[in-house]
């Protein structure tokens, strides 16, 4: 995975048969769950000074974690390595309770920065397993956020990885199961699993909210809108990024001849763009504005100026900040602390000040 940026020759201009376009897809970039992560981190830096600690990567974007290293943040595996009585900042994507109590063993002042999402999941499986059901775990193995969330009920839970895993599911009482989901996983996918999981355990109860993040959902609406009209779809983030991944898998089912997903423009071949007249663009939820736009002045560098905006749901979602950071470092209420570093997000500006395109169903 890249640290940094590779440098390389600027993509050509060459011709092809037809006009050359990008359709941008939004809602992309960052969430609210996103935003009150970085922040978390970078406000702790500026409270309480460097170094402070991060259990794993804050949110799974390279560019960003390389940041805020840069800033003075050291992000670790496990909390064991963090000096007793140091910060240390939980990732959005959750903990088990064993890490809070490994944490509270070593003294280490702690800070939660899990995505409130995150959290309602870990409340579900607690209150399901409190209430002598089985959960049944949609979601990835090693992923940050499933174990985190079978931490919360790890005698209770059993992992669902994908469809093909439903035929061999065991489970000791099939009348009382529920099913939870990671929450960044393909909206159809997930759907597919639900739907085979009920026909074999046709009692199986659904959580009481959609598990899936608002975000996940609405970044994999707007790339389905832009891939049925694209010759190629490039999504910007990293590799390790769920819903980053599901993004290129959701445009080349949708319709679109090729899709490939970049860390930083410097990434893109010249040959994918060969014979393409409209390149679809997107962005992971963890991914910061600046590295899309590179992606389109990179672009506009081969001809692919005229760019129009999919605008398929507006976002006006905010999450305050943990309660140790609602203050600056001298005890004054921070403005980012209500709401994040953004009242309205790139995207929106951009679609509010042009006649992009705009899709409402």
């Amino acid at each position: 995975m890249p640290r940094i940026p590779v440098l390389r020759n600027r993509l050509e201009n060459r011709p092809v048969a037809g006009g050359k376009r990008v359709l941008l897809a939004a809602p992309r970039g960052y969430c609210a769950g996103v935003d009150r992560a970085v922040i978390a981190v970078e406000k702790a830096l500026e409270n309480f000074g460097a170094p402070v600690y991060v259990r794993k990567q804050i949110v799974h974007n390279i560019h960003v974690v390389t940041t805020l290293e840069q800033k003075g943040a050291i992000f670790v595996d496990e909390v064991g390595e963090v000096p007793v009585g140091a910060h240390v900042v939980f990732s959005a994507h959750g903990v088990s309770p064993a890490v809070v109590k490994g944490a509270a063993d070593r003294e280490l002042q702690t800070i939660d920065a899990t995505c409130p999402l995150v959290t309602k999941v870990h409340r579900e499986a607690t209150r399901f397993a409190r209430d002598d059901f089985e959960i049944l775990l949609i979601g990835h193995t090693g992923h940050e956020e499933v174990e985190g969330t079978m931490g919360h009920a790890p005698e209770r839970t059993t992992l669902v990885t994908s469809p093909a895993d439903v035929a061999n599911i065991v489970v000791k009482n099939p009348d009382n199961l529920v099913w939870l989901s990671q929450t960044t996983l393909s909206v159809d996918e997930t759907m597919e699993t639900v739907r085979l999981l009920r026909e074999r355990f046709p009692t199986l109860q659904d959580p009481p909210s959609d598990d899936i993040c608002y975000a996940t959902q609405n970044r994999q609406v707007a790339i389905k809108k832009v891939a049925q009209d694209a010759d190629l779809v490039i999504v910007v983030g990293s590799a390790n990024s769920s819903n980053t991944v599901r993004l290129v898998d959701v445009a080349l089912e949708y319709g679109a001849a090729a899709a490939y997903r970049v860390d930083y423009a410097s990434e893109i071949r010249q040959e994918w763009l060969d014979g393409v007249n409209t390149v679809g663009v997107t962005s992971g939820a963890s991914v910061p504005e600046v590295l899309v736009q590179e992606v389109l002045d990179d672009l506009a560098d081969a001809g692919y100026g005229d760019v129009s905006q999919v605008v398929t749901a507006e976002e006006d979602l905010m999450f305050s900040l943990p309660k140790e950071l609602r203050k600056d470092a001298a005890g004054n209420p921070d403005e980012r602390a209500l709401g994040g570093r953004i009242r309205q997000l790139d995207w929106q500006k951009a679609a509010i000040a042009s006649d992009d395109v705009v899709v409402n169903d």
